[in-house]
């Protein structure tokens, strides 16, 4: 609630509100004890209790009160009161940067005096150690005293500068939390808009985007969207100042192109230095400085003609030395990859990482049509393959590849293999038609060899399949045994080796990362397959080398291609490269000539389970933060079911307001899927403890024994899809088999216990959810070629009503029956459904809230009798859209 005129915090009262951010509310108010007029910044009670706000809170108290400068914001006092934790700072009459320049450009002579007091005040909290990484004109007040540089809540201790020049790029941690890019887009620096370190130069880089604004009027770098304005600062130079101011002192002109150098170490080394040459400017004059700066250009251009002339010798010379000796290893270089405006790129879960082309030349991605993930969707049509050339700026998409995922390059870089529709596909990456080759109903990962073979995974548990380019009958060529609990294991993400003949895949029990997984070599006629070690990552060959994610990491390690023998030691190549645990792949790719590209990141700690309202308002939070799949709220409303997922072993979970007690433990097998009896007193749920996923029963509070309902066949697997019928009579679920696809069945849980499917269909099925009183059950569907929501009448089946209109999945009921909720993307919609006589109204489908990115397996959200939504997500953290691409990573080998 905002504070009211007249209320005190300790000696201070509130008189007026002067603004609201992200990280508090700023107020006038009046200090009683010495009569003075101050500015009050608090962060919201509401607001207290999330640590890392509050931390950032403490840091600008700290940071402003070690700063005494005249244009620096001058801190009073800090204070807490209620739970209100609050700054007491100078109250600067007069108005932003920000509002002056809705008028337009400044006139030169006030640039340059506000733009030296900026780079001053700057140089002042340089040299104390700090960096303020959120410089815009809306930081900074222009009082009649001059100007003055606000909020230094992004403030963090500066990085240290060795004094030496580097010329290679290493990797760096995020900036904040993982992943996580502060700052305002327009005004970032090209570290900052990777996700890296930033030291000093990166305010610098900010501070000459303000710089150019003030002289044009204009941002220095503009877009539709935060994709298109961080692929300006990395690609793009601004326009010439002179084009749109021609009297602009070239020295001037000089000194903001300096300060927007795409590398740091090319700009302003300190902001003391840049508040000089702005005070020389406006010391000498206009027509002096022009004049001088034309000359200094003349001297300056003739001494790059005789550098130039030097270098195309040298040039020279190394082309004709390159003939005869082996030439040296240069330098890797890394560099971000932005996908074009209005796309993003997915590379979640089985999605797949981006895939560089043999020759190094293009990059082959899984983008939506949407500035935002909200348009993200597996199975479904809104994502489809886009292809982004490195020597280009642009990207296009493939046609015909809607609902692509995982896709992998032909050897000769010609034609793109991918799966969509329970199919495997290929097209030529020029363009053409689509040509099916085979069946693959929920794949994990495939590779084409030189030999004209595709060996895939078509689906999550079992062997690796082989099948001619195009196409044809596919062959086992790896044998899934049972694991030692019983459970069939996961071979998945096969990579084959320049041979042809021989291939690396990864082994695990579950499909998920767990103390068993491990990393296999093996040949496509099935006589050779040993284990490489105990690894939960995938594994790529370039350069002699396996490549493979360890422990936050990608590292190298010399590998015998023919044989399979390591030797050496294994190298890190990349720092914090992104891996996905619960699909136990590493987010990267490498070509055969030395470029690897990869999603930076590191793994995510867990998910938090988060209770909102219909539009989205985060109530509160339930449990621990850990790693939930799958979440089911109890039909009172007062507990809910979740199963975790560790390194060897699988848990179900009980959360109420005592606390947090585990059910069940299933051990290393796969399992879980919580689903509650209609009137809570018990939970179904599956295990591989004792076969492929069998369906069990156990009470709520752990007391008995716990019994089998569904026991499945050798060759069939259950899906994570259960739901019990409001009367407790049935039991629906999903099943699949080895080849065939998801279809829904259900169980008398009274009587023969006989399964019967509930659709004969071809279509993928599964997510069922029963409706409140039981004659409706909701499900998805690819029947339409897009996943889609649909109800039918149940027990009878037969009609389908969609429900969803562009894309839906993991439908469920209002407790009155009157809503059906689902997502789409990563919003959450909802349908009015009226039913009357047998027969059924739709609504229109409207969107709630979006949820915040995170774990999208399993089911991931519920919704209570109160109506209130409990969504399991991941902490909110922003991911960079860039891919990072590092050029010749064997030099890495060297160090």
């Amino acid at each position: 609630m905002p504070l009211a005129p007249g209320t005190k915090l300790g000696p201070y009262e509130i008189t007026s509100a002067l603004g609201a951010g992200g990280m508090g509310e700023v107020y006038r108010a009046k200090d009683t004890r010495l009569g003075r007029d101050v500015a009050v910044k608090i962060l919201p009670k509401e607001m207290s209790a999330d640590t890392a706000r509050k931390q950032r809170f403490e840091r600008e108290a700290k940071t402003i009160s070690g700063l005494n400068h005249p244009n620096i914001c001058t801190l009073h006092d800090v204070g807490s009161q209620d739970g209100v934790d609050y700054l007491v700072m100078e109250c600067v009459e007069g108005e932003t940067l920000a509002k002056r320049l809705e008028k337009g450009p400044l006139p030169l002579e006030q640039v340059l005096k506000i733009g030296a007091q900026i780079a001053d005040a700057l140089e002042k909290a340089h040299r104390a150690g700090i960096v303020h990484r959120d410089l815009k004109p809306g930081n900074v007040m222009l009082a009649s005293s001059g100007a003055k540089l606000l909020d230094f809540g992004l403030a963090k201790p500066a990085a240290l500068l060795s004094g030496v020049t580097m010329t290679a790029v290493s990797p760096t941690s995020p900036v904040t939390q993982e992943g996580t890019i502060v700052g305002t887009f327009q005004y970032m620096s090209p570290e900052q808009v990777e996700g890296k370190e930033v030291d000093r130069r990166s305010d610098i880089f900010s501070l000459g985007a303000v710089l150019y604004e003030m002289l044009t009027g204009k941002k220095a770098f503009e877009g539709k969207s935060q994709l298109s304005v961080a692929s300006a600062i990395l690609e793009k130079e601004p326009a010439p100042i002179i084009a749109t101011k021609p009297l602009t002192p070239r020295a001037l002109e000089h000194a903001v192109k300096k300060s927007l150098a795409k590398l740091p170490d090319e700009r302003w080394q300190s902001a003391g230095d840049l508040a000089s040459e702005l005070k020389w400017i406006a010391e000498v004059g206009v027509e002096s400085a022009t004049r001088g700066a034309a000359a200094s250009t003349g001297k300056w251009s003739m001494r790059a003609i005789w550098a130039a002339m030097t270098m195309v010798a040298i040039a020279l010379a190394i082309a004709v030395t390159y003939r005869v000796t082996r030439p040296m290893p240069g330098l890797p270089v890394l560099a971000s990859v932005i996908p074009p405006p209005g796309v993003f790129a997915d590379t979640a879960g089985r999605i797949g990482p981006p895939q560089i082309s043999p020759d190094g030349k293009r990059i082959a991605f899984i983008g939506c049509k949407s500035e935002s993930a909200a348009a993200s969707m597996v199975g479904g049509k809104t994502c489809s393959i886009w292809l982004r050339a490195l020597a280009s700026t642009e990207a296009h998409e493939v046609t015909d590849t809607s609902g692509a995922y995982y896709p992998f390059w032909s050897p000769d870089g010609r034609d793109i293999a991918f799966f969509a529709d329970g199919k495997l596909k290929r097209v030529a990456a020029d363009g053409g038609p689509v040509q099916i080759i085979g069946d693959s109903p929920d794949a994990r990962g495939g590779s084409w060899g030189s030999s004209g073979t595709i060996i895939f995974s078509p689906v999550r548990i079992g062997p690796i399949y082989r099948v001619p380019a195009e196409g044809g009958t596919p062959v086992a060529i790896t044998k899934a045994a049972r694991s030692e609990l019983g459970g069939v294991v996961s071979h998945r993400w096969p990579h084959f080796l320049p041979d042809g003949e021989h291939f690396l895949y990864q082994n695990t029990p579950t499909g998920a990362c767990s103390e068993t997984s491990e990393l296999h070599f093996a040949s496509i006629d099935g006589k050779q397959d040993v284990s490489l070690g105990r690894t939960c990552s995938n594994g790529v060959y370039a350069h002699g080398h396996l490549i493979l994610w360890r422990d936050g990491n990608l590292v190298a390690q010399p590998l015998d291609p023919h044989t399979g023998t390591e030797s050496g030691s294994a190298a890190a190549i990349v720092e914090h490269a992104s891996f996905d645990s619960l699909f136990s792949v590493a987010e990267f790719s490498a070509s055969a000539e030395g470029k690897l590209v990869y999603m930076a990141g590191d793994s995510p700690a867990g998910s938090q389970l988060v209770w909102c309202d219909r539009n989205g308002k985060v109530l509160g939070t339930v449990g621990e933060t850990s790693h939930y799949k799958n979440v089911a709220v109890s039909p009172d409303g007062l507990r809910v079911a979740a199963d975790i997922l560790g390194v060897d072993e699988t848990k179900i979970l009980i959360l109420e307001g005592r606390g947090t007690r585990t059910l069940k433990t299933l051990g290393r097998s796969d399992g879980g899927t919580p689903t509650w009896s209609p009137d809570g007193r018990e939970v179904y749920f599956t295990s591989g403890t004792n076969g492929p996923q069998d369906v069990h029963v156990m009470a709520a509070d752990g007391s008995g024994e716990e019994r089998e309902v569904v026991k499945f066949d050798r060759g069939q697997w259950g899906a994570v899809s259960l739901a019990v019928s409001p009367d407790g009579k049935y039991l629906a679920y999903v099943m699949f088999g080895a080849t065939t696809d998801m279809s829904i069945y259900t169980v008398a849980l009274r009587g023969d216990h006989k399964p019967q499917p509930f659709f004969q269909s071809s279509a993928r099925e599964s997510a069922p959810s029963f409706s409140p009183d039981g004659k409706w059950l909701a499900y998805e569907s690819n029947r339409s070629g897009r996943t889609e929501v649909y109800i039918s009448p149940f027990p009878a089946g037969g009609a389908r009503y969609q429900v969803s209109t562009t894309g839906g999945e993991r439908p469920t009921w209002r407790h009155d029956g009157k809503e059906i909720y689902y997502r789409e993307g990563l919003r959450i919609m909802a349908v009015d459904v009226n039913t009357k006589a047998g027969l059924i109204a739709l609504g229109v489908p409207k969107p709630l809230f979006e949820l915040a990115a995170g774990n999208l397996s399993g089911r991931y959200y519920d919704v209570a009798p109160d109506g209130r939504f409990l969504a399991n997500t991941s902490p909110l953290t922003a991911k960079a859209q860039s891919f990072s691409l590092l050029v010749n990573w064997t030099a890495r080998l060297k160090k």
